[in-house]
């Protein structure tokens, strides 16, 4: 039998994320994690690179960049609603929000989020303000 989730978003973050976003868990189980990630207007998260896990993203509010870089390449992307993302393992990414309102995303992670020591500090694109 399922075993089913049901969680509203949260006015108040569960945590504070590695590059320092504010994150809001959503649902999890054992192959995955989804959450609700907010940057406040004008800010810089820091830049940072995953040890296990890929992560996806939707973005659902507001506008800004995201930087990424792995062995091969690099790019920066524009974030605006609808715009959907990925993360690969091994990508070191920052993202900033260049609005007036939060920058918003919905994303998950596969497999499921161990804890803040999953990222390290890498350096970015951009000197982050958070």
């Amino acid at each position: 039998m399922p075993t089913f989730q049901t969680r509203a978003l949260s006015d108040l973050p569960d945590e504070i994320a590695p590059d320092l976003s504010e994150v809001r868990v959503l649902v999890r189980d054992a192959t995955a994690t989804m959450a609700h990630f907010t940057l406040p207007a004008h800010e810089i998260a820091v830049a940072v690179q995953h040890r296990t896990v890929n992560e996806y993203w939707y973005v659902t509010g507001g506008r800004g960049r995201m930087w990424r870089k792995d062995a091969e390449s690099a790019e920066v992307v524009e974030l605006t609603e609808g715009v959907s993302l990925s993360i690969p393992l091994g990508t070191a990414f920052q993202f900033r929000n260049d609005s007036d309102e939060p920058l918003t995303v919905v994303g998950f992670d596969t497999p499921p989020w161990p804890g803040n020591d999953e990222a390290f500090v890498v350096v970015g694109e951009w000197e982050p303000t958070v």
